[in-house]
């Protein structure tokens, strides 16, 4: 396609991205869900007056992961309360983890069993479908719960289990992409538990390493615009290490390279550094995850809805009811944990149905390898499960919160 026509669509992208947030609040309706309806009308209207997108799967992979995902999980990352956030380690870990993976095996379960068809929907496709959407984003359930005057324990906890938990899903989506990819297609669990250890252990060992190698030139630098390029050299730096270098999961670089550098700054940068930097990874994260909703918007076609309407349903049932037990198990686990911090019960029911699926669960769908068997079934569902909770778990996790806050 001429290169005029690309720019001309991606202009059309970043005006949707300024605008949308103004017009989201007036409806109040979350910014994202504005943004797939923009970047869906954008993208018709763009193709019926005879233009070019220039969308093609083939591309998505590495823009997703080498371009948006490093950013996104960084910027995470970098601003998370260090303190607060090991003070609660215990239950996040508990959910981010342990959770993360038991949804992820029930949803497979409930989705593979619910299709039923063992040559067009494999187990293999099942399992990458189930770890793209164990992957939580809970934006839009933080800021409602900032407004609501609920305790900001429970916001902590929710971005705490999304930030481990989004790492840990993209280790395992990982590990089962190669599976599906295989020529045997077999499950050797030992093998894969060796591998989801080298990838997610390697990967914290050198965004470790990464992170304190930053701090160590931090105090060497006088220049103040050195801090920012820094900080950018540390988020795509660790993903390239880990992931191409050494052939662990550069998330789980980016992830603990970002926690590491962020404490640092946390304690001796002064306020107007703090804030200049976390202007810029606010615009940053903002721009990707703006572009991603855009590009699911992009890509969605009615004709996913009228094939794989099916589908959507069993994969949101499957995710609702996996979500359910996930969450009550590793809370009862955390509560039983010693040095843990009890986790009031009232939290359970907004934890539960504020595990939204968002920006990176669209992300892995976008990156999905076109050869894998029942590809474009898996991004269909993932698009529904989004859909479902942009457009009904979002607007009335409000309703829940307020039941919260009276009992306060």
């Amino acid at each position: 396609m001429p290169i005029i026509d690309l720019i001309a669509f991606l202009l059309l992208l970043f005006v949707a991205s300024l605008v949308m947030p103004t017009i989201a609040s007036w409806l109040r309706l979350p910014t994202s869900s504005l943004l797939v309806l923009a970047g869906f009308v954008i993208s018709e209207l763009h193709i019926s007056q005879g233009g070019d997108t220039g969308v093609r799967a083939m591309h998505f992979q590495p823009l997703i992961f080498y371009v948006f995902l490093p950013v996104l999980i960084f910027d995470a990352a970098y601003h998370i309360h260090a303190s607060q956030f090991l003070k609660n380690l215990p239950a996040i870990l508990w959910l981010a983890i342990g959770g993360m993976v038991l949804s992820a095996l029930l949803t497979a379960i409930g989705i593979y069993y619910g299709i039923n068809h063992t040559t067009g929907f494999p187990w293999t496709t099942a399992l990458v479908c189930g770890a793209l959407l164990a992957a939580t984003d809970p934006v839009a359930v933080v800021t409602q719960i900032q407004s609501s005057g609920a305790p900001q324990r429970l916001g902590l906890l929710l971005e705490g289990e999304s930030l481990l938990n989004d790492a840990t899903a993209v280790v395992l989506f990982s590990l089962f992409i190669s599976l599906a990819s295989s020529q045997s297609g077999e499950i050797s669990i030992p093998d894969a538990l060796l591998e989801f250890a080298r990838l997610f252990g390697g990967g914290i060992a050198i965004g470790v390493t990464c992170g304190f190698a930053a701090r160590l030139l931090q105090r060497c630098l006088v220049d103040g615009f050195s801090t920012p390029i820094l900080t950018l050299l540390t988020a795509y730096g660790s993903f390239y290490i880990g992931e191409q270098w050494l052939h662990v999961s550069g998330i789980m670089s980016v992830l603990c390279a970002g926690l590491v550098l962020g404490s640092e700054h946390q304690r001796r940068h002064t306020e107007e550094q703090r804030r200049s930097l976390k202007r810029l990874w606010g615009l940053l994260g903002q721009l990707g995850t703006d572009l991603v909703f855009l590009l699911m918007g992009v890509t969605i076609s009615i004709a996913m809805f009228q094939e794989r309407w099916l589908a959507m349903l069993i994969a949101i049932g499957a995710v609702i009811a996996a979500r359910f037990v996930s969450t009550w198990l590793s809370l009862l686990a955390a509560n039983f944990t010693p040095g843990s911090e009890p986790v009031p019960k009232a939290y359970t029911p907004v934890i539960i149905w504020g595990g939204l699926r968002g920006v990176v669960a669209i992300a892995l769908a976008l990156s999905l390898p076109t050869h894998i068997e029942g590809w474009w079934t898996v991004q269909c569902i993932a698009y529904g499960v989004v859909a479902f909770s942009l457009f009904i778990q979002a607007p009335t996790n409000p309703l829940i919160l307020r039941s919260l806050v009276k009992q306060k």
